[in-house]
């Protein structure tokens, strides 16, 4: 079993640190220490969460002990009231976590988007990602914020996975250190906060998603040190503080830790631990904290009754537990868990120690003790500052890519092509990874500001019309695919209006076509026919501003695209 070492990296603590650690977990009942193995998520969406119960902030706290909080939804002033309120009420502080992988907008609804993992690798300038994680540090500290669930480092090797399209930098392991170190650096450079960095043991080279079904990395051994296990263990050697388990396999490396395996012996590796202890903890030498990936996903429900893989995912190695189903059950699986010998009382202890650990590396116990860990409401107004927005600004110049344009049809300018037929191709739109509300009016304002009239096209019809009529009416079709999402469906593809509708490009040999992604970077894969082909990689405001900027020519493209958007098919580059 491999115990933390609370004197050596990532932790570093000095003997006052350790001091209160010891003191705080030997006053701990087996029912506080329990409670700290949970993250919960709390609800700013109108009372969505994932369990039933109806208590308040400080029964939670009271009854469940919690050792971590994440949040979904809220603006700045509600995500800062909820976090200052748990704060008060908590006898241990308590660690609170986002997901601020491209800025502020991961915190808070209000928070500044600087560039995803994608735009990133485009802009080939790390000043990008060094500025996504300068801004995400700055405004989730505002909020009360301690660790970020970010950066994602999986490599994106096959291009059908939408998991991780746009949160992975690279599809080498060279691009993803290059880009996620760039990221943490920024992170950090002004913060004293925690970064976990996920999804151990690594997605990207399959098309399915952990929210449906069990994730399987299926390389080699060889393979994965040779990739993966190199991100990994750059990582580790930098101090990376956090790691979070995906609910993924990775056959080759159990069965060689554990040559007892048969296939239907192989588990995620939040409940393997011949990865987590064995690989990880021993064999990369990882001395922080494992925390599990959402526990609602099936790639973890499908491996094994609720009741035995809560406490089966400690034994294993991870150290928190990410998210109740129901706070009662699953804290009584917990500690019935501890009470079986499931985990065992050093492994508690060690998995509280750690926990423990990242709240002193933090100063978190001083801060409760002077009254700062609360947040004043004066801190929010780093939330969306202008220097902010003017990173934001340069991270779209330099990262929105011309994919291709093999009929030369740009620039489309209000002189030359006045009328435009606009397409807004979408995804799911009440998920809770819907795209934002105001795109389609945001992308209306912005071309009409610049002179050109503007047709939004209906794409609930098969009807197309004359040809010749449609030449005479649209000097040029504009086709904006804005389809974001994650658990629906294993992978999110451009989903027409209706069969057969009369969106689908039949117009492309007509009038002048532009397509533009405002996520996804692999469309080209259900839009082949397309001769100008734009990736966005974001739908605000400013993304779409310089988008058309660049469309009018008024701009140029700086953006570089990876091989993975060809989709492997010989069509897409005509």
């Amino acid at each position: 079993m491999a115990n933390v070492n609370l004197k050596a990296t990532p932790y570093n603590l000095n003997d006052e640190q350790i001091s209160w650690v010891e003191r705080t977990l030997g006053n701990l009942t087996d029912e506080e220490k329990i409670g700290q193995l949970f993250f919960n998520l709390f609800s700013l969406e109108g009372g969505k969460k994932f369990h039933d119960a109806d208590l308040t902030n400080q029964e939670v706290l009271e009854r469940f002990h919690i050792g971590g909080a994440r949040y979904e939804g809220g603006n700045k002033e509600d995500v800062q009231n909820l976090l200052n309120d748990l704060q008060k009420h908590a006898k241990v502080p308590v660690l609170v976590a986002a997901n601020c992988d491209s800025g502020g907008n991961g915190a808070c609804k209000d928070g500044t988007y600087i560039a995803s993992a994608a735009q990133c690798e485009a802009a080939q300038d790390t000043t990008v990602a060094y500025n996504a994680g300068l801004v995400s540090a700055r405004e989730s500290s505002a909020l009360g914020v301690h660790i970020n669930f970010d950066p994602c480092v999986d490599i994106l090797q096959n291009w059908r996975n939408t998991i991780v399209n746009t949160r992975a930098y690279g599809t080498e392991a060279e691009t993803v250190i290059k880009y996620s170190s760039a990221f943490i650096d920024g992170f950090n450079s002004e913060r004293d906060m925690i970064t976990c960095i996920k999804h151990f043991p690594g997605d990207g080279t399959e098309e399915r998603d952990q929210h449906l079904v069990l994730g399987v990395n299926e390389l080699s051994t060889q393979e994965w040190d040779d990739s993966f296990g190199k991100v990994y263990q750059h990582h580790i050697d930098r101090g990376v503080q956090m790691i979070m388990a995906g609910h993924i396999a990775q056959p080759a490396y159990s069965k060689k830790l554990n040559p007892e395996l048969e296939d239907k012996d192989i588990l995620p590796a939040t409940l393997a631990p011949e990865l987590i202890t064995g690989l990880l903890k021993e064999e990369l030498n990882f001395n922080g904290l494992v925390v599990t990936d959402a526990s609602h996903m099936l790639g973890m429900t499908a491996a094994m009754r609720r009741e035995d893989y809560v406490p089966q995912s400690i034994a294993a190695g991870c150290d928190m537990f990410l998210f109740f189903n129901d706070l009662e059950e699953d804290y009584q699986f917990m500690l019935d868990g501890y009470k079986n010998g499931v985990i065992t009382e050093e492994r508690l202890n060690d998995a509280v120690r750690r926990i423990l650990g990242l709240k002193a590396q933090m100063n978190l116990h001083k801060q409760q003790a002077e009254g700062t860990l609360i947040r004043p409401q004066e801190d929010l107004a780093i939330i969306g500052c202008d220097e902010h927005l003017a990173m934001r600004t340069e991270a779209a110049d330099l990262g929105i890519t011309l994919v291709k344009n093999t009929l030369d049809q740009l620039p489309i300018r209000p002189e030359t092509h006045k009328n435009i037929q606009l397409y807004i191709i979408e995804g799911e739109k009440d998920g809770i990874y819907k795209s934002a509300n105001n795109v389609e009016e945001d992308i209306i304002q912005e071309l009409e500001s610049r002179g050109f009239h503007v047709t939004l096209n209906d794409g609930s019809t098969r009807v197309k019309g004359k040809t010749l009529d449609y030449r005479e009416k649209v000097d040029a079709a504009l086709v904006f695919a804005n389809i974001i999402g994650y658990a629906a469906e294993n992978n999110y593809r451009i989903k027409w209006g209706t069969a057969m509708s009369n969106e689908i490009p039949w117009y492309v040999h007509e009038v002048p076509t532009v397509f533009i992604s405002l996520n996804f970077t692999t469309h080209l894969h259900d839009a082949t026919m397309v001769k100008a082909y734009i990736n966005a990689y974001h739908s605000n405001p400013e993304t779409i501003k310089q988008t058309v900027d660049k469309i009018m020519g008024e701009s140029e493209f700086k953006g570089t695209h990876n091989d993975l958007v060809w989709t492997d098919k010989w069509q897409a580059k005509l």
